[in-house]
Formats: structure tokens, C-alpha cells, sequence
């Protein structure tokens, strides 16, 4: 079962449910829980994981509910099909960072080998940081930014928790935690500028509740990623989730640690997919990220204008 922010001309924002290619206005219907994402984590917090799934799916066995089809986004905006919105409203974005060895790997080289990256890769503690604000994120086929002060920038592939404030895991979406390596390799105490900035991080395109019967084992998703320039691909990777070091409990225990997050949390789990030195992320590139049983992110790149 997967949830979506979505947009129609006529009636503006909506949550929706995707299902055989159509996406369902959730919004339409009379409950409270099923008017924005917060009210879906806020209402269903004493839900199990198959009562949230059971849930909507007697929502659309109702019958009541207004459908449209999914939208070409090449296209302008048409009466009776519907946009894909990043699935956020109000929540914060964080990140976790070093949770894969090549990731760790990477980044010792970038900061010319600082040796802190394999300190916390080894820790009790893991790296958490903070990634994003609901509008410094962008959702499907809309354009990331890398920073217009950058001179080595990547995507980095994600799996993300959706997590309700309860600091419960109840689905999954996709993300892009866009980064710059110039700017973090420089200094390590430069890492808020690496991460955080306008249009920093892509979502979506839906969020895959747990006990979805297309997502078995959130451990053991593939993750790929192709990056196209000029409509040609120049970069290929792939990894699986099975070779993230930390458990997922873990990593949102850690963030929950003297905090709280009344509208629910999305925290990326890291990267595993690290394009070579020699690459730099620019403008007019797209970047694509799929993972298994959770679809496909797409979004071009445009560099920022600088201020």
C-alpha cells in the first residue's frame, strides 16, 4: 500500500493512494486521518502496521473515492490527472551518514584522510544530521540544486524511514541527499553548507507503508541509480540495503534520543552508491533512483544562482 501527496488544477493538494496506476483522493473522504500526510501519522499512531494497510484499503474498497490517472509531467497541468508531490508536509528531514563502507571509504579520501569518517563508522553512536525543511525538499521530476559555490557535487541514493511521533518506522519512500563533496572534504565543520541549502533533497514518489506486500524485507532492497547528460546515461551504480552496518531501529532511537518530533520525521539511511572522483554533478543532468518495491525517483539538476 503506498500514500502520495498529490496536485489536480481543480482541486489543489490532496492525499492520495496509489493503486494499478491511479492514484485515489483520500482527501476526499470524511476522515480526519486522511486529510494531509500529519494527520495520517498523528491519527494512526496506535495503529499496527497492518491496521494502517487494512485501513486504507477499506477506504478503497468503498468505492467513493474520486481516482485520476497519474500524470505525464512533461506536459502541462490537465483536469483529471494528478501531479506526484514530494510525500512531506510539516516533517523535518535528517540523514544518516558513514552507514556503508564505501561511504566511509569515500569520505576519508575526500577530507584527505582525516580519519574521523572511520572513527564514526566504528562508533556506538552513529552520524545524524539534519538535511532538510518541508520546502527546501522538491518531489518527483522537479529540479534539484547543486550549490552555485560547489566545484564537486553528487546525488546520493537513499532509502528513507518514514517515521510518526511516536519515533515509530511506518513506511519507506526514496530520497536524494544532494551534497557537495568540495565543500564538506574542505572542512568536516562545513558539512551544514554541504547538505543544506535550497532545493537540497528530492522525495517520492510515494510512501510504502510497511506490511505492503511489494516491500517483503526492508533489508534487502536493491538500489540503483543512473545519471543521464544529454539523455545518455554517464554513471551507473547499485547497492543493497543488506549493507547498511546499523539497524534501522538503531538509527531512529539515536534520533530520538531528547527530542521529538510532533509531525513526524523522514530520515535517510545513507549511501552506498559513490560515482568516482572524477565526477561532478551539473546542470542539466537528470538523476534517477530506483529502489525495489518502492518505484522511481527522477529530477533534473540545475545549479543555483548564487547570492
Amino acid at each position: 500500500m503506498q500514500i502520495c501527496r498529490f496536485f489536480v488544477p481543480q482541486t489543489g493538494v490532496r492525499l492520495g493512494a496509489v493503486l494499478d496506476e491511479k492514484v485515489y483522493d483520500l482527501t476526499a473522504s470524511a476522515e480526519k486521518s486522511l486529510q494531509s500526510v500529519v494527520d495520517f501519522l498523528l491519527h494512526t499512531v496506535e495503529f499496527s502496521d497492518q491496521q494502517r494497510v487494512s485501513f486504507l484499503a477499506a477506504q478503497l474498497k468503498s468505492g467513493k473515492l474520486p481516482s485520476y490517472l497519474l500524470a505525464d509531467l512533461d506536459r502541462p497541468p490537465a483536469p483529471g490527472v494528478a501531479y506526484m508531490m514530494a510525500p512531506i508536509d510539516q516533517q523535518e528531514v535528517w540523514a544518516s551518514g558513514v552507514t556503508y563502507l564505501i561511504s566511509r571509504d569515500a569520505r576519508e579520501e575526500e577530507s584527505n584522510r582525516s580519519n574521523i569518517y572511520n572513527r564514526v563508522y566504528d562508533a556506538e553512536r552513529p552520524e545524524l544530521f539534519f538535511k532538510a525543511t518541508p520546502h527546501r525538499v522538491v518531489g518527483p521530476r522537479d529540479y534539484v540544486f547543486v550549490r552555485s559555490d560547489s566545484t564537486w557535487s553528487v546525488p546520493e541514493p537513499e532509502l528513507v524511514l518514514c517515521i510518526n511521533p511516536a519515533m515509530s518506522i511506518i513506511g519507506y519512500t526514496i530520497g536524494n541527499d544532494v551534497s557537495s563533496r568540495s565543500i564538506e572534504g574542505e572542512n568536516p565543520l562545513y558539512l551544514p553548507q554541504a547538505k543544506v541549502h535550497q532545493r537540497c533533497c528530492a522525495l517520492g514518489p510515494y510512501i510504502t507503508l510497511r506490511e505492503s506486500e511489494n516491500v517483503p524485507d526492508a533489508r534487502r532492497l536493491d538500489i540503483q541509480s543512473v545519471i543521464y547528460r544529454g539523455g545518455k546515461p554517464v554513471f551507473k551504480g547499485q547497492i543493497n540495503t543488506s549493507r547498511i552496518k546499523r539497524t534501522f531501529e538503531e538509527l531512529v532511537r539515536y534520533l530520538g534520543r531528547d527530542q521529538e518530533f510532533p509531525n513526524g520525521v523522514l530520515l535517510l539511511t545513507g549511501t552506498g552508491i559513490v560515482p568516482t572522483n572524477d565526477f561532478d554533478l551539473t546542470e542539466g543532468d537528470e538523476v534517477e533512483i530506483t529502489i525495489e518495491g518502492l518505484g522511481t525517483l527522477r529530477n533534473p539538476v540545475r545549479r543555483a544562482e548564487g547570492r
